[in-house]
């Protein structure tokens, strides 16, 4: 549980008021925010916390948190 909420904590950062920024599916965990203004050490952390930023979804996902 402590590394989703580190790993919220961050995407807080960078989300700020969007609405909806979650979504959960089967296995899936994902957050949308934008990469591109995300800091290199953010992104380099939420890797290992069990986020990497999938090119299809224009999202971040992990499979380590689940939706069901």
């Amino acid at each position: 549980m402590k590394d989703l909420i580190e790993a919220l904590k961050i995407f807080e950062k960078y989300i700020g008021d969007k609405i909806y920024p979650t979504w959960a599916e089967h296995d899936e965990f994902g957050v949308c925010c934008d990469k591109e203004n995300m800091s290199e050490e953010d992104i380099k952390k939420l890797d290992e916390l069990g986020f990497f930023y999938n090119e299809e979804y224009e999202c971040f996902v992990s499979y380590k948190y689940g939706s069901c």
